[in-house]
């Protein structure tokens, strides 16, 4: 597996200062501080827990950084479930309004969920909203229908959280078949835009949803159609596949406890967002650690965005 990162970009005054390195320098004012969530597996797949900061390297557009914050787990986590509220997903309804009460209710006190949905049509539910519990009694309250505008669903959380003052880290949960019957209105190269322009990253519980052969059959012609894998890789995210209904719930906490033990790694930048370009992001351990990609896997966003 690879090392997550989401980026968040914002002024040095905004950072909360519990996610510096206690020996570090002061966190400086009125500075572009590029923040980086990350995960880190060895070749065998385990994750890689009790690394330092020294162990870390970060290049932006080639040129490495100095990584001036460091942490595990420290800044807020704000989470944009997006759920797939299509025919196919009917059966899974129940159990999952169960595996989210009891997934949701372990996140820390600061940490934030929104709910989107998506079947024909996309919408937001609920706000980011500390009140975990009104998020999973809303999910009990669904009837499944209609087709499926995965498209939509992903790219209006994006552009909601893009509309939010940056306050910690941003993650996009997918939960669906991922079986789209409707382009929408948004295509992948845009719904990737957007998705790293927000400082957000997608995951992606895959469910096995109730679908026909000859659905599959047809999925596979159909234009426009986003590629998930695409928007997961370039924003750092990664697949949960769920085999059946009573692995839902495993499978759903192990998804939020990968996102919950990333490290979080700072640098101050000189980028300029005047050419409306991303920047480029490699992070990687150094060289003690052998070669990335070989001996261990780092899934990391791999671009960022200077508003």
């Amino acid at each position: 597996m690879i090392l997550v990162l989401p980026v968040i970009v914002v002024c040095a005054s905004d950072a909360p200062t519990h996610a510096q390195d206690q020996q570090g320098p002061a966190i400086r004012v009125g500075v572009n501080l590029v923040l980086v969530d990350a995960t880190v597996k060895d070749k065998s797949g385990k994750i890689m827990t009790d690394l330092k900061k020294e162990d870390f390297e970060v290049r932006e557009d080639g040129v490495q950084q100095k990584v001036d914050v460091f942490g595990v787990d420290q800044l807020p986590l704000n989470v944009a479930l997006v759920l797939d509220l299509s025919d196919s997903i009917g059966p899974f309804l129940g159990v999952l309004h169960d595996a989210a009460k009891t997934t949701l209710e372990a996140l820390k006190p600061d940490d934030q969920v929104a709910l989107f949905t998506f079947a024909t049509d996309a919408q937001m539910r609920l706000p980011l909203t500390h009140d975990k519990s009104q998020v999973a009694d809303m999910i009990k309250t669904f009837k499944a229908r209609g087709a499926t505008d995965i498209n939509d669903g992903i790219f209006d959380a994006a552009q909601y959280f893009l509309a939010q003052p940056p306050n910690g880290r941003r993650v996009i949960v997918l939960i669906s078949d991922d079986v789209g019957t409707d382009a929408g209105n948004q295509g992948t190269k845009d719904i990737v835009t957007e998705t790293i322009a927000s400082n957000a990253t997608l995951y992606n519980l895959r469910i096995p949803g109730d679908n026909p052969n000859s659905v599959f059959s047809w999925y596979g012609r159909r234009p426009g159609l986003v590629d998930i894998k695409k928007v997961m890789d370039e924003s750092g995210g990664e697949m949960f596949d769920v085999e059946s209904a009573k692995d839902l719930n495993v499978q759903f906490t192990a998804l939020m406890n990968r996102i919950r033990t990333r490290y979080t790694l700072g640098y101050y930048t000189n980028a300029s967002g005047m050419l409306g370009k991303p920047h480029k992001l490699d992070v990687r351990l150094v060289k003690s650690f052998g070669t990335k990609g070989k001996n261990y896997d780092v899934l990391a966003r791999n671009s960022f965005f200077v508003p």
